[in-house]
């Protein structure tokens, strides 16, 4: 759904978001099983993501006991549902426990993967604000083709749940100067995700 965030929201997630990076519990690269490092940073709300489970503290970060998931986010979640899919009824059985929130630098990418680590399969919900990214959508067979690029720009809110939810995806690159002076985001790319996890 293109711009479907309006420059107010926008600038309040920009707000939001420094907010919620600093400590404790605040925005780490991840470290992967193999030794590396993510080149996007990362921090949790409502559950804190580690490769490939949730906790409930931010054990790679400084141990501190992850930030609440706001209610608010909740409602912009089953909105976003409500408007993707054009089903009111879908939206109120929405209910997203967790964000992941990636900032991309201009050199940052995300590798093709599947969101697997929830126990649940509602949809994922994303948001996209500041750089403009090619976000490359495949199947769930395989992180190999088909896939489709679509450029998401600042505003953007892209769902996809059912047969699409555990579809392999990723961004190869984010596309420099397409900053969000408007949101406060001159350079670099918010990305918040909202899932239900699943878990209790």
């Amino acid at each position: 759904v293109p711009g479907w965030l309006s420059p107010s929201r926008r600038r309040d997630f920009v707000t939001a978001c420094r907010e919620w990076a600093k400590p404790p519990a605040g925005m780490r690269a991840t470290r992967m099983p193999t030794g590396g490092v993510m080149s996007v940073q990362t921090v949790c709300l409502g559950w804190h993501w580690l490769p490939y489970r949730y906790t409930r503290t931010a054990e790679d970060v400084d141990g501190a006991p992850v930030k609440p998931f706001p209610g608010w986010l909740a409602d912009l979640g089953r909105r976003a549902i409500a408007d993707a899919y054009d089903d009111p009824a879908a939206a109120r059985q929405y209910q997203p426990d967790v964000a992941l929130i990636n900032f991309y630098d201009d050199t940052a990418r995300m590798g093709m993967h599947a969101d697997k680590e929830e126990r649940s399969l509602a949809p994922v919900v994303s948001l996209s604000i500041g750089s403009s990214c090619v976000f490359r959508f495949g199947n769930s067979s395989t992180r190999n083709r088909p896939w489709t690029d679509v450029q998401l720009e600042s505003g953007d809110l892209f769902v996809f749940g059912g047969p699409a939810r555990l579809a392999h995806h990723g961004v190869p690159r984010t596309i420099p100067g397409t900053g969000d002076p408007e949101a406060g985001l001159e350079a670099g790319r918010l990305n918040i995700t909202l899932r239900e996890s699943g878990l209790t």
